[in-house]
């Protein structure tokens, strides 16, 4: 007399059964790079419902019965995907990214030491790999922003922030020139590095750099104060007792032609002012109060344009 209820309760736990297996082999349609906040489940399904993913109370239990979200940037290769996979994946090290954005100018020793901070990394041994893997001195990482995978160590950071820079330097050299020489790609990225830190806005690189190229041709020394912004000098004023101090290649007001090593990270705009300067006949320029420069080629005007600043900065400082 049982059999009759037991047969009902059974086939209705295996339509059960069923019907919930069918919800989470079901493809979804997601976004392929989110933010978790937190590993609650709670937390990071009502993250998701804002985000327009379609998850509910059954994929909460699923997350908190099954995998442990993991906090952080995640990249999915994949708009949609069955909704189990796609929930295993959020508890999964191998999409999780730590985002990393090199600034235009600053120099390889601030971003290693950036980078040991935010990824909490040692930094001896980013230096270390970075001395080993580097081409160059400096000027090796383009300034660009970088999805770090969590689970990389130094090495591992270092080797792909180098890889994917030299790829784009490969595919910009090679639209210019059909060729990629890395002997011929430093000057250009010596050359980009004292642009990207003379001018003061992307419109002005090419005429930076036609005066870089002015004074090169005329054999006349650069004199420029960005190049003495390497290294760990990157954001320190450049005084007249610096200049005289200073004996490295870097210190353009007493060696002429370009210093031996780029001064710092470049972007891409520096790089194409580099390869494509502005043709002028400018052979000096001077920061003006409203932060851009005026260009010049005679000395003479360059001298108005020192003696003007100075006394607007004389003016400044009297009120």
């Amino acid at each position: 007399m049982f059999r009759k209820p037991i047969v009902i309760v059974s086939l209705f736990i295996v339509a059960l059964l069923a019907a919930i297996t069918l919800y989470f082999l079901q493809s979804i349609a997601v976004k392929q790079n989110l933010h978790l906040s937190s590993d609650k489940s709670a937390d990071v399904v009502e993250y998701l419902q804002k985000e327009g993913v379609k998850v509910g109370t059954l994929d909460e239990l699923f997350l908190l019965f099954t995998t442990k979200p993991i906090k952080g940037w995640i990249y999915l290769n994949k708009k949609s995907m069955p909704r189990f996979k796609f929930l295993l994946l959020l508890g999964r090290k191998s999409i999780h990214y730590a985002p990393v954005t090199i600034v235009p100018g600053e120099t390889s020793y601030f971003v290693l030491e950036n980078l040991a901070k935010k990824l909490k990394f040692d930094k001896e041994k980013l230096e270390k790999s970075y001395r080993r893997l580097a081409p160059y001195k400096e000027g090796n990482i383009l300034a660009d922003t970088y999805n770090i995978p969590i689970y990389f160590d130094e090495n591992r950071t270092v080797k792909f922030l180098l890889e994917s820079s030299m790829k784009k330097y490969k595919k910009l050299s090679m639209s210019y020139y059909n060729d990629f020489n890395t002997t011929a790609w430093k000057r250009i990225v010596t050359i980009a590095s004292i642009v990207q830190k003379e001018a003061a806005n992307r419109s002005e690189m090419p005429i930076v750099a036609s005066v870089i190229f002015n004074r090169l041709h005329k054999k006349m020394r650069l004199q420029m104060d960005g190049t003495l912004n390497y290294g760990a000098y990157s954001h320190t004023k450049v005084t007249p007792l610096r200049i005289k101090n200073d004996k490295s290649s870097y210190n353009t007001y007493k060696h002429k032609g370009l210093p031996k090593e780029p001064v710092c990270n470049v972007s891409i705009a520096a790089l194409k002012a580099a390869i494509v300067p502005a043709k002028s006949n400018y052979l000096y320029f001077m920061k003006s109060k409203n932060g851009i420069h005026n260009f010049s080629v005679e000395y003479k005007t360059h001298i108005k344009n020192v003696q003007k600043r100075r006394e607007e900065g004389r003016s400044h400082i009297s009120k």
